[in-house]
């Protein structure tokens, strides 16, 4: 079963590289783009056939390795 989590800086952490990519962006005339936020993705391919069972365990990795829980928030989901 396959798992994505994806991972994002919560809200009032500053993140520099995404003003970079937002001025970035407005220098090449995309004037429509108020934020950036930059985040990463990780997909895990597990060996669960039970999508509860499959779910609990990338929240756990997510929780234990994958996200650093003091800025960053995470989102499972099974594909």
């Amino acid at each position: 079963m396959k798992a994505r989590i994806d991972v994002t800086l919560k809200e009032g952490v500053l993140d520099p590289q995404g003003k970079a990519i937002g001025h970035a962006l407005q220098n090449l005339g995309f004037a429509g783009v108020k934020d950036v936020r930059v985040g990463k993705v990780i997909e895990l391919d597990l060996a669960e056939a039970d999508a509860s069972r499959a779910t609990e365990v990338a929240r756990q990795m997510a929780e234990k390795m994958l996200a650093n829980q003091v800025i960053e928030d995470f989102r499972v989901t099974i594909l």
